[in-house]
């Protein structure tokens, strides 16, 4: 299994960017993928998960009505708009379970990430 996330960068507040994740190695059709995220000093986050089975989305309080998650083929998508320089992190594509009011990663498994920074 391998998923190889992309497309982070520097931008300013207000501004947007779109994450990749591409996966290979495993019938990715049979899995929750979403994308969680680390800021420096803080724990992993789930940020959204979209369940392929039925095309259902989940995200984060914090990031709701400005993040999108999708999927085409093998490759996830995470549209962030309006950024805010709290959603400054390292973006990680892994396995997902919406659980409650979160989203949690159900396998310890993580590449190396894409780094996003939004300034003032």
């Amino acid at each position: 299994v391998q998923l190889v996330e992309s497309g982070g960068g520097l931008v300013q507040a207000g501004g947007s960017l779109r994450l990749s994740c591409a996966a290979s190695g495993f019938i990715f059709d049979a899995y929750a993928i979403g994308w969680f995220r680390q800021a420096p000093g803080k724990e992993r986050e789930g940020v959204s998960c979209i369940i392929s089975r039925d095309g259902s989305t989940h995200y984060a309080d914090s990031v709701k009505g400005r993040f999108t998650i999708s999927k085409a083929k093998n490759t996830v998508y995470l549209q962030m708009n309006s950024l805010k320089p709290e959603d400054t992190a390292v973006y990680y594509c892994a396995a997902c379970v919406p659980y409650g009011l979160t989203i949690i990663a159900p396998l310890d498994d993580w590449g190396q990430g894409t780094q996003v920074t939004v300034s003032l």
